[in-house]
């Protein structure tokens, strides 16, 4: 048979001072007042387990209190504050030993501090996350749905805004990686401070670097005066770069610098500038890849990827998309000033039967097209572009005829191709659509790799 651990064990005295850790906190977390006065004699018992005392008394807060005069009395802190106070009286024939008892005490009250500094760091998150969600609920971000995958990046978006680190948003075009990064921005103490947009992929690498980083007069041909770059201009505030995976490697150095040293030069410049910004990049490539083939720096790549925020496509959120549409719905009315009062059934069908290849973006797109072109207060069918409406049609026809229509798209789709010479936009004047319309049914008919 084991034998039990001695009074004075290191066993026994690990298990006291985990029951008092323990006693401690449930004492600083309880609202009921006779609660309390439990938690309380059963620390004065067990720590008359340890020292010889005849009572003690435990006092929350910095409030005077009456504490005998021969007694031990040990402040609580926290972060440098009192925030209680321990004391322990003996009897006549301890009065002697009180400083040999000291020590023990010290100890005890050092366990008390720390549950209390613990109880006060959980109710401190508790509250800002609290806060975070008002925030979120009562800041208009453009982010709509109810999905559990929406809903999921809203909550990593209010517990990561708050922080002032490097956040990457992956996603698929038109998926809304921008309003993510707008709303980091609003939910940070960054808030007042500027919020500059950037895109890596819209400018040529010589003028990108000067955007970024401005330059000084007669840096190159036609630098008549000074620029301040958009990284300076966002000084104080955030710095989003969409589309950072279209970097050239130049470019994705003298990034890496602003991002490990917090400072950067004007092109042409000689004088060092400090930085102070939150920079969040978005792209639609797998920058893990790029980083594999050797297109993308690694050490870069680290320091953007410090928190990672995947915004889903809309096939992967259908419950969304109707939201989404009539979202969209008020907003074009707005802007077009036009009274659509709703979305007819039929045309919620097609909506919702839709497989948008290009998310958010596209089916903003269409409601604002339908909200110009319609004519009802209505949103109808055929207030709808054709390619949603031919897509419900392929989807609609049933087995074999169904396989002839999509063979015939794909053999017309090959055969204009060739005869265009793989232009994109040729291709499309040849089969008489749009050349997006020709992009989506690329993809839907699985065309890209064999036209490569």
């Amino acid at each position: 048979m084991q034998s039990q651990p001695s009074p004075q064990s290191p066993e026994n005295t690990l298990l006291q001072a985990c029951a008092l850790l323990f006693l401690f906190r449930a004492l600083a977390r309880s609202p009921d007042e006779a609660q309390r006065i439990i938690w309380q004699e059963q620390i004065v018992r067990l720590v008359g387990d340890l020292v010889p005392c005849s009572g003690g008394a435990i006092v929350l807060g910095a409030g005077p209190a009456e504490i005998p005069a021969d007694c031990v009395a040990l402040p609580l802190y926290v972060r440098g504050e009192i925030a209680g106070l321990l004391a322990f009286w003996f009897a006549p024939e301890e009065a002697e030993r009180l400083e040999s008892h000291r020590e023990v005490l010290s100890a005890v009250s050092t366990l008390a501090s720390a549950a209390l500094e613990n109880v006060r760091d959980v109710e401190r998150l508790r509250t800002e996350n609290m806060l975070l969600h008002d925030r979120l609920d009562s800041i208009e971000t453009g982010i709509v749905g109810e999905s559990p995958a929406i809903q999921k990046l809203l909550q990593m978006v209010a517990r990561v805004a708050p922080q002032d680190t490097s956040v990457l948003v992956l996603g698929e075009s038109g998926t809304g990686k921008e309003l993510v990064a707008l709303a980091l921005h609003r939910l940070s103490p960054r808030l007042e401070k500027p919020f500059i947009a950037i895109n890596c992929a819209a400018l040529a690498d010589t003028l990108l670097e000067s955007e970024l980083f401005g330059h000084e007069k007669g840096a190159f041909t036609g630098a008549v005066a000074q620029k301040k770059g958009k990284l300076e201009m966002a000084e104080g505030g955030t710095v989003f770069l969409d589309e950072v995976g279209e970097l050239a490697p130049p470019l994705q150095a003298k990034l890496l610098r602003v991002l490990q040293q917090r400072e950067f030069d004007r092109v042409g410049g000689t004088r060092t500038l400090k930085l102070n910004v939150r920079v969040i990049a978005a792209t639609n490539r797998d920058l893990a890849a790029e980083v594999r083939r050797g297109a993308f720096r690694e050490d870069l790549y680290h320091r953007l990827n410090v928190v990672a925020l995947r915004v889903p496509p809309l096939r992967e959120r259908p419950g969304d998309i109707l939201p989404l549409a009539r979202y969209f719905l008020n907003q074009a009315c707005a802007r077009c000033r036009r009274r659509v009062v709703g979305i007819s059934p039929e045309a919620e069908r097609y909506l919702a039967a839709y497989v948008w290849p290009g998310n958010v973006r596209e089916l903003e797109n269409a409601i604002e097209r339908a909200v110009v072109l319609g004519q009802s207060d209505v949103l109808l069918p055929e207030d709808l572009p054709e390619t949603i409406l031919d897509a419900a049609a392929v989807a609609a026809v049933p087995g074999a005829l169904q396989t002839s229509v999509t063979q015939t798209k794909r053999e017309l789709i090959r055969a204009a191709w060739r005869e265009s010479g793989g232009d994109h936009n040729r291709a499309a004047a040849r089969l008489k659509i749009h050349p997006n319309s020709l992009r989506r049914l690329i993809r839907m008919l699985n065309l890209r790799d064999s036209l490569e």
